[in-house]
């Protein structure tokens, strides 16, 4: 049996509780610019897709976790917004990409900008903890 330490609880309730601090942050900063928070994720799903490929509905689904059915209507809600298009494949119609528009790069890029400066003021705290967590 593996003992924890006092110290590590203390520090894994403290590295939750950072977390949270970070997602109502990005939740409000989202909701700031018009945006839900799920429709941001997925704006930033889409430009961060880690392959070259253009993102599919069914790809955007499985970076979100979500069912393939709710990411049509994501995707619906942003195109109706101008913040996405969709254009279907050329090899298989069946297939739909889906891109960022001008417009969604635009309110994607402010919002990085603002979790790119929330994550460096959290970063101290957070590499203070996991070296709590990494001590053995």
């Amino acid at each position: 049996m593996t003992f924890v330490k006092q110290s590590e609880y203390q520090a894994l309730a403290a590295f939750r509780y950072s977390l949270r601090q970070f997602l109502r942050f990005s939740e409000e900063a989202a909701r700031a610019v018009g945006l839900a928070p799920q429709q941001h994720q997925a704006l930033l799903a889409i430009k961060g897709f880690p392959s070259s490929e253009p993102v599919t509905i069914g790809a955007l689904a499985e970076r979100l976790q979500i069912r393939h059915h709710s990411a049509v209507e994501l995707v619906n809600r942003l195109a109706s917004e101008r913040l996405v298009e969709r254009e279907h494949s050329k090899q298989d119609r069946r297939h739909v990409f889906v891109r960022l528009t001008a417009r969604g790069l635009d309110i994607l890029e402010k919002l990085s900008a603002a979790h790119k400066q929330e994550l460096r003021r959290l970063g101290p705290q957070l590499r203070e903890l996991l070296s709590v967590l990494s001590d053995d």
